[in-house]
């Protein structure tokens, strides 16, 4: 089998949102192989991030229609393309490998698979997210949110649920993985919400199932209640929106192993600890992703600023009334992009990438 298409295929993955940067181990290779043929790895190449029909890619590759269409339909299918339908006509374009590939990969994770995965995370992916904005942004649980703020709709998880029309419901795909290693915790598994196009994804390939407005608004109490942390996409209009744990997700471990989460993690509010209301019950620390929390030498609750990425998960189990949430002044503000493609764009440039495949760039 060609080493250098997948090599290929780990430069090209390597372009697109937080990366797919190359180990020493060379497991990232092994990953790829597992999961392509070599006759997908040469057809992902010569897509790019923009949806097309069958008859444009084969009209542009000139091949075969029928090929084309079927290749493209087996690699959607697999989780290596992602897919949109409208009636009679399908698109198809090229999809990360974060967010996109390793959670399209839903049904079809396996023990060797998660291993692999994990093994990659360690190696490399941690390292590499490190050093810049993660793609998910973290907003308040709702109950933490005092009555009298002015919540914009981009940091109101409820608001976001409400504002899609047509909602999917999936497993969390890190709880899943973890749990094939035998390392899952005890919370909710069916959490990870999608709209428009990418619901439509997922329950066409079996990994979600279409929820009403009710039946979502739920699900999302019992996040709270569960202590997750929601994370939509950091867009305006975020199309889906994660409930995350701190020993699952790779977003949270990512940023729970790194010194201050706060620089790499897009937050608009930080926790404030009351210290003469504050009955020492250390409830908070239990609750908090982050570590962010300790007991100070008087028995209270003390806040790392560094490390608080502004969910209000302690402010919803203070009986004390001692936490509240506070959003940051207006200089330390990061609004989202209006759009994921705007988002996608930024974090390659971020790391010196482009969007464009490197096949078009080179000619």
């Amino acid at each position: 089998m060609s080493q250098d298409i997948f090599r290929q295929l780990q430069e090209q993955l390597d372009q697109y949102s937080l990366g797919y940067p190359a180990t020493e181990s060379g497991v990232e290779i092994e990953i790829l192989k597992l999961l392509f043929t070599e006759e997908e790895a040469a057809m992902y190449l010569r897509m790019s991030m923009m949806l097309e029909t069958p008859e444009s890619v084969a009209g542009r590759l000139k091949q075969e229609p029928a090929q084309v269409a079927l290749r493209l339909e087996e690699m959607a299918e697999k989780g290596l393309l992602f897919r949109t339908r409208k009636g009679d006509e399908s698109k198809y374009g090229a999809a990360p490998f974060v967010v996109g590939i390793y959670e399209f990969q839903l049904k079809t994770m396996d023990v060797e698979l998660a291993r692999l995965f994990e093994d990659f995370f360690e190696e490399a992916f941690t390292e590499q997210g490190s050093r810049q904005v993660v793609p998910m942004r973290t907003i308040p649980v709702n109950k933490s949110v005092g009555v009298s703020w002015k919540v914009t709709p981009y940091e109101d998880a409820r608001g976001i649920v409400k504002s899609m029309e047509r909602l999917a419901v999936a497993d969390c795909i890190c709880r899943v993985q973890q749990g094939l290693l035998d390392q899952s915790c005890d919370k909710p598994l069916e959490v990870c919400f999608l709209g428009g196009s990418h619901g439509a994804y997922y329950v066409d390939r079996g990994m979600g199932r279409w929820v009403d407005q009710e039946e979502a608004l739920e699900i999302l109490d019992k996040c709270e209640e569960a202590g997750l942390v929601p994370q939509p996409f950091n867009a305006i209009n975020p199309g889906g929106m994660c409930n995350c744990c701190g020993d699952c997700c790779g977003m949270l471990r990512t940023l729970k192993k790194h010194p201050r989460p706060v620089e790499i993690v897009v937050s608009n509010h930080y926790a404030v600890v009351d210290e003469d209301s504050c009955v020492g019950c250390e409830v908070c620390l239990d609750r908090c992703q982050m570590d962010a929390i300790t007991m100070g030498d008087g028995g209270t609750a003390q806040v790392n600023l560094d490390r608080c990425i502004g969910c209000g998960l302690c402010v919803t189990t203070c009986d004390a009334e001692a936490m509240t949430l506070e959003p940051k002044s207006l200089e330390d503000r990061r609004e989202p992009p209006a759009k994921a493609q705007l988002t996608l764009m930024e974090l390659a440039q971020n790391r010196g990438k482009s969007l464009v495949p490197l096949a078009v760039m080179k000619g």
